[in-house]
């Protein structure tokens, strides 16, 4: 019996996809009648290691849920702290999010003392058991870590098969929710008028923050392909840069793409992402690898056909030609995977769209946590 948890990991101050979630599912397990609270990072990365413009958001703070900026990742002292302030707290259950080794002493040290009440137990939701990025001493970092935890609920398959390769212990996959904090679709014609982009134009999207594993450099090549130049495709990429911009631009100019790539790399508030999803066509992630993606469940609240390439967990959520296209990782397959979206059209994708997403609810995931405690 759950009466009480503890979520750690990013929520606000912090910004993006994972504090978002974060607060959801606080939220989610608030309104099955369970005290929860999150405990967040008051110091998550030092700024000289992270890639982006900020790590925090100018929004007020959400009403729904408590949040404590309690956790210094660089500061043993810190942990300690925090590990015996949760311990004396007795929290039935500890959910902890894990998604990079740069985090696991300072996770793995707090949960190891938490643990010492003899009452916590603690899930891991994992978004990468094996970071996409490789960096020495990942391996003992991460399996430090998992030392600490007594069960792991998943959001792909594949991240279901690295977990066991660091730990025995209980898994559980449960697909990522929708997100559905961004508010109500608008109409591609509103959207489009905000972004002063024509009615008749074709329009895709690359979103989120743009890093080497996600593959834009694959899909520009695509853009390069005659058969796209020919259909009058256009690509709106959106999102911060979290590498060296100026590869990308090199690439749009060597390839001569610049009319038809239209460039918002920008961190994207909440409240302005519905403007960018209503007014494409569809929405491409032409990943090299992954686990699952943010911008998947994104795609369904909007009702947003994909096209997805075939890596990690990705295709696990798109069926084929019917929610979106799955291709190969290569320009040439997403190339004609774009061509197929058109030649099908959006009004084929829809009602698969509509029926799949019934699926991903908050309601289920926060039941699936709860599931697994009774196990341990």
């Amino acid at each position: 019996m759950v009466n009480k948890l503890v979520i750690i990991g990013p929520a606000w101050p912090l910004r993006g996809g994972l504090a978002a979630f974060d607060e959801k599912l606080a939220t989610t397990f608030t309104k099955l009648g369970i005290d929860s609270s999150i405990e967040t990072y008051s110091l998550q990365y030092p700024s000289f290691l992270f890639p982006g413009k900020t790590q925090y958001s100018d929004t007020p703070a959400p009403q729904a849920v408590k949040i404590n900026e309690s956790i210094n990742s660089i500061n043993p002292f810190n942990w300690i702290k925090v590990g015996w302030q949760l311990r004396t707290a007795k929290p039935d259950l500890v959910i902890v999010r894990y998604w990079i080794p740069f985090l696991a002493p300072c996770l793995g040290t707090i949960l190891r003392i938490v643990k010492g009440n003899k009452k916590t137990k603690v899930i891991s939701i994992v978004d990468n058991m094996i970071p996409h990025e490789k960096r020495f001493g990942d391996y003992f970092f991460t399996k430090y870590f998992a030392g600490a935890v007594d069960a792991f609920l998943t959001m792909s398959d594949k991240v279901s098969k690295d977990v066991k390769t660091f730990s025995h212990k209980p898994i559980l996959l449960s697909p990522h929710p929708i997100f559905d904090h961004f508010g109500a679709p608008i109409t591609k014609q509103a959207a489009r008028k905000l972004l002063e982009i024509g009615d008749q134009e074709k329009v895709i999207l690359f979103f989120g923050f743009i890093r080497k594993y996600k593959g834009l450099d694959l899909l520009l090549n695509a853009m390069a392909q005659d058969a796209i130049k020919k259909l009058g495709v256009k690509l709106m990429i959106v999102g911060e840069f979290y590498e060296d911009a100026s590869v990308y631009v090199d690439l749009i100019q060597h390839l001569g793409i610049q009319d038809q790539v239209i460039l918002h790399t920008h961190f994207v508030p909440d409240e302005a992402v519905k403007t960018y999803v209503c007014s494409a066509d569809f929405i491409i992630q032409p990943y090299r690898n992954a686990t699952q993606s943010g911008v998947t469940p994104l795609a369904y609240h909007f009702e947003k056909p994909m096209l997805v390439t075939n890596v990690g967990g990705l295709a696990d959520t798109v069926p084929h030609e019917q929610v979106g296209i799955v291709v190969a990782p290569t320009a040439e397959e997403i190339a004609k995977g774009i061509e197929k979206l058109y030649e099908m059209g959006e009004a084929h994708f829809k009602p698969y769209i509509i029926a799949e997403k019934k699926k991903y609810s908050w309601e289920q995931m926060a039941e699936n946590f709860l599931i697994l405690h009774q196990q341990l």
